[in-house]
């Protein structure tokens, strides 16, 4: 594992992928990925976006915002690039729930869909995991999971994440409160 930090900008390797913060020169390889988007999979896939309003302006205020997220510790996102030809595979994000006695966090992970099945998820995510620990000094990270999303169950599981428990009525999405998995991993 090669890892360099500059400021907030932490960059992990794995052997096939690169794992930083979004820069404003990766916008023509990000808005190309998500246009090549193919439709959605299942209930859980956003499929493919309209993406006319992603300009660079409007991408070079996303990398503005995420770095202000990053400085205050509120969110911290990941994109994740393929080593072999630079191309953007997806993102994975901590969202800080509690610091002082938790240090817990939150972990939310996306793979363009003309992306899965090849395990870039799984080397995304454990990698990630690993940057939050080590990097970002969270103690517990809890990845909160649709009752029905089982491509996600599997990703946290081959991560080393543990069901801890079924949250009820725990997030509000399409106009509910819905009952969400809890998984969990603490720092070692």
């Amino acid at each position: 594992m090669k890892e360099t930090e500059e400021g907030f900008q932490i960059t992990s390797e794995t052997e096939r992928l690169i794992i930083r913060p979004l820069k404003k020169e990766d916008y023509e390889n990000w808005l190309n990925e998500f246009e090549a988007r193919h439709p959605s999979q299942n209930r859980h896939d956003s499929g493919k976006f309209d993406m006319s309003e992603c300009t660079r302006e409007w991408f070079d205020q996303l990398v503005d915002k995420y770095q202000k997220l990053a400085l205050s510790d509120t969110a911290h996102v990941f994109d994740v690039f393929r080593k072999t030809d630079g191309r953007h595979i997806g993102t994975v994000d901590f969202s800080t729930l509690a610091r002082d006695d938790f240090q817990w966090g939150r972990i939310g992970y996306t793979i363009h869909n003309q992306h899965w099945k090849k395990g870039y998820g799984s080397e995304a995510v454990k990698e990630a995991l690993a940057i939050a620990f080590h990097h970002l000094k969270f103690h517990r990270i809890e990845a909160h999971i649709n009752l029905d999303n089982a491509a996600s169950v599997r990703l946290a599981e081959r991560t080393g994440m543990k069901y801890e428990c079924t949250r009820k009525g725990f997030i509000y999405e399409n106009d509910e409160w819905t009952d969400h998995l809890v998984y969990v991993k603490n720092a070692d």
